[in-house]
């Protein structure tokens, strides 16, 4: 159990550094996460080969039509929150990203037919909050306008690859990612051809920062992720998971020197401690009703 939360907390914290290593590959947004789906699709199913696993997604018609679905929002997501690590900044890109939770529980009610408890609309309210002081701090301070909207479309996309994993039932662990990599290579290779062309010119200085991003970032640390995820409690994932956004704010500041303002930090703190106290309330309630 100790030697799966260090694998959680290390792939979470590895996940925050997105933004960083992305803001050292001179490239387009676009041909960021498509470099990055197509190197941690290779390797991850390079992994699942040699783990010599069963393929099952072909049993299962109806979940790998919402595991496609799901790849394709997760491609959305990266193409919107790659855009607003460039537009306006890693940390409140991060931050906004993570409004997705609060998304997910305003619509479980309708898609996963969920009743709204009071902790739920807490953290909803809370979120909501959080990026009225964001967003407000940026119109003082100039931050770019289309650059938190690519925030909240990622944290859009965020929820609906959330709420559609909810909908499998059959497939999970490293074969539920190959398939939503793959999915978002197809996704990205569409989307890029007609936007951007998929002529992609890297320079000495960026094939590092593509390799370890597709690498580390996605098939290593996807690789760590699932694999502890077997072994912890779904308390313990989900209050760590906010362990992501804090590592982004903090390893911004610390190597791209990014700052935040007063507003930004309480806009931050509201949407990440609500959704964190959410989720501690709804396991309490659990384990009286137990």
């Amino acid at each position: 159990m100790e030697q799966a939360l260090w694998k959680y907390l290390l792939s979470l914290f590895i996940f925050g550094s997105n933004g960083i290593i992305a803001a050292y590959i001179h490239v387009p947004s676009l041909h960021i996460v498509l470099l990055r789906a197509l190197i941690g699709a290779i390797s991850l199913a390079a992994v699942f080969l040699c783990m010599k696993n069963r393929v099952t997604v072909f049993h299962y018609p109806r979940d790998l039509f919402y595991l496609v679905l799901s790849g394709a929002a997760m491609a959305g997501n990266w193409v919107f929150l790659f855009e607003a690590y460039d537009l306006i900044g890693v940390s409140v890109g991060a931050v906004l990203n993570y409004c997705g939770p609060a998304i997910v529980v305003l619509l479980s009610p309708v898609v996963l037919h969920e009743r709204l408890t009071k902790a739920k609309v807490g953290t909803l309210t809370a979120a909501m909050a959080g990026v009225v002081l964001i967003g407000g701090q940026a119109a003082v301070s100039g931050l770019n306008l289309p650059g938190l909207a690519c925030g909240l479309a990622a944290a859009l996309f965020f929820a609906g690859m959330v709420l559609l994993n909810k909908l499998i039932r059959h497939i999970h662990g490293l074969e539920c990612v190959v398939v939503q990599l793959v999915t978002v290579c197809i996704v990205l290779i569409g989307y890029a051809s007609i936007k951007q062309g998929l002529h992609i010119s890297l320079s000495e200085s960026d094939v590092v920062p593509v390799i370890w991003l597709g690498i580390l970032n996605t098939g290593i640390c996807y690789y760590l992720y699932f694999s502890s995820m077997r072994t912890l409690s779904v308390q313990t994932i989900s209050i760590c998971g906010y362990l992501e956004p804090l590592a982004a704010i903090l390893l911004s500041g610390l190597l791209l020197h990014e700052t935040m303002g007063a507003l930004q930090w309480l806009g931050a703190f509201l949407i990440i401690g609500g959704a964190v106290w959410c989720e501690w309330r709804n396991r309490r309630q659990l384990s009286y009703s137990l």
